[in-house]
């Protein structure tokens, strides 16, 4: 039997958190990389990206809730400004 390697990611989101799509793409690879005990996940924001852990936030019709998806992560990885 092998043994599994633990993997580090390091995702860097300089956007704000709507208007594009980078960040909840972003978000979306941090939590599915979390769902693997192996995969230790950190997010960096920086620039307009610290606005998308501003707590509160009133999210856009038609706009994933970033802010939820942030708790998501959370759980399993790292944030970090």
């Amino acid at each position: 039997m092998s043994e599994i390697k633990a993997t580090e990611y390091l995702l860097i989101i300089n956007d704000g958190p709507y208007g594009n799509e980078r960040p909840y793409n972003a978000l979306r690879l941090a939590m599915n990389l979390g769902k693997h005990e192996s995969n230790h996940v950190r997010i960096f924001l920086m620039g307009d990206g610290v606005q998308c852990a501003k707590k509160g936030q009133d999210t856009p019709q038609g706009y994933y809730n970033i802010e939820r998806m942030f708790t998501s992560v959370l759980r399993a990885g790292e944030v970090a400004t």
